[in-house]
């Protein structure tokens, strides 16, 4: 017994330095889940050979491959993940493998950092490590990495984009550099005290996208009809709520709509800048259209549908007040929409899915508050008229602010945000 016990001592002794070969970091034993497309060729061939020889050889486990194009679920289940981890937009790619709780990898990361990141030298440096490389192997120009380093318990300061073959080592030696600022920044709110900058932008910004000719000649054209009408100041507030409601509904439709374009995109960062470039040539459109009034682009409610939304209002119901604010809401989307644009491009390239789109809803509460301020002072048939005629005399300085606003909010996209 004696001397069995010696040799179990012996042979642990001689496993143990192989087990710490072999068990890089803190992979060992954990599980992997893959995110991905199977239709994409070199992905597949990634996701089912490259990337579990590389994780099997660190000691990761098990390895779920799960596609979220033709799985059902499987889309919300990664969004819920990419939400849960707090991982920026921009590093967010086609392909998101995440290893354990300490471990994403979007794309094709270089073995090299993988290695790196698996390596007993940095795996203590670090509670969380996202690294983002989007193209192809044979194209890879540059990475991305974001982390939690050990000294904190959030991300510290802005994702990193490093040369392709910078060691991954440059990174953990800026986060140690600058610990003490990092530190401090982690206990007052560290990244998500910057987030918030953005929600003095999306509040302005919608604001003044509200102040729209377009809505609100219609909306005082509507209100005047129901006071020929004869109409109580209730029942006219009334179909006023339901007339706004119905724009709201249509403009977050909209919203859903283009922040799902961009999420099958993968490209949410490029999306920003060209929706930053595009407020400001619609802006350009709108100053030419103002010098030179024959221009032939016209950002306005196209003139074919002038005709459908007069009927509708003419009818002077409940539901025909929601079916005129609903194409409203559609149809003013030329008018002002390169604001909205820029605006959910900013968004998604800045913030997960979900905050995503709470900021969207607060922009179109403030893209309706005009609306709901002029409803509230047409108390009375001359305030109307007061405001009409207000409305009427202010077209080209209402005009010349949308276009202000466009270049403005363009350039602050592009400076501060992309």
């Amino acid at each position: 017994m004696k001397k069995f016990f010696i040799f179990t001592i012996i042979i642990s002794a001689i496993l143990a330095p192989l087990h710490l070969t072999f068990a890089h970091g803190d992979a060992a034993g954990t599980k992997a889940a893959v995110y991905y497309n199977e239709a994409c060729g070199a992905c597949a061939v990634h996701v089912n050979t490259d990337l579990p020889a590389l994780l099997n050889e660190h000691g990761v486990s098990e390895i779920i491959k799960k596609d979220y194009i033709s799985q059902p679920g499987v889309r919300v289940e990664m969004n819920r993940l990419l939400t849960q981890y707090k991982i920026p937009i921009d590093l967010q790619s086609h392909i998101m493998a995440f290893v354990g709780d300490k471990y994403v990898l979007g794309g094709h990361v270089p073995n090299q950092i993988v290695e790196d990141l698996f390596s007993n030298e940095l795996s203590d440096k670090f509670k969380l490590v996202v690294v983002s490389q989007d193209e192809m192997h044979t194209d890879a120009a540059e990475y991305k990495i974001f982390a939690i380093p050990s000294y904190a318990n959030n991300f510290v300061g802005e994702p990193k984009t490093y040369q392709i073959d910078t060691p991954v080592k440059e990174y953990f030696k800026y986060l140690e550099d600058n610990k003490n600022r990092f530190s401090l920044d982690d206990k007052v709110g560290g990244r998500a005290g910057k987030d918030k900058s953005l929600l003095p932008v999306v509040l302005v910004s919608g604001f003044l996208d509200g102040i729209n000719p377009c809505a609100f000649a219609v909306l005082l054209l509507f209100i005047a009809f129901l006071f020929s009408l004869k109409r109580t100041r209730a029942n006219i507030w009334k179909m006023g709520v339901v007339y706004i409601a119905a724009i709201f509904l249509a403009y977050v439709l909209i919203g859903f709509g283009l922040m799902k374009a961009l999420v099958f995109t993968n490209s949410p960062h490029l999306m920003a800048k060209l929706g930053a470039w595009l407020v400001i040539i619609l802006g350009v459109i709108n100053i030419i259209g103002l010098v030179f009034p024959k221009f032939p682009i016209k950002l306005r409610i196209p003139m074919f549908s002038k005709e459908t939304l007069c009927n509708w209002i003419t009818k002077a119901t409940m539901p025909a007040a929601f079916v005129a604010g609903f194409l409203v809401g559609l149809c003013t989307f030329p008018c002002s929409g390169g604001i909205y644009v820029a605006i959910i491009g900013l968004l998604a390239a800045k913030t997960t899915y979900f905050a995503g789109v709470g900021y969207l809803l607060l922009y179109n509460l403030m893209f309706i508050m005009p609306l709901v301020i002029i409803l509230v002072l047409a108390g009375n048939k001359k305030a109307v008229e007061k405001i009409t005629a207000w409305e009427q005399s202010e077209t080209l300085n209402m005009k010349i602010l949308s276009a202000g606003i466009m270049l403005l909010l363009g350039i602050i996209i592009l400076a501060w945000f992309t």
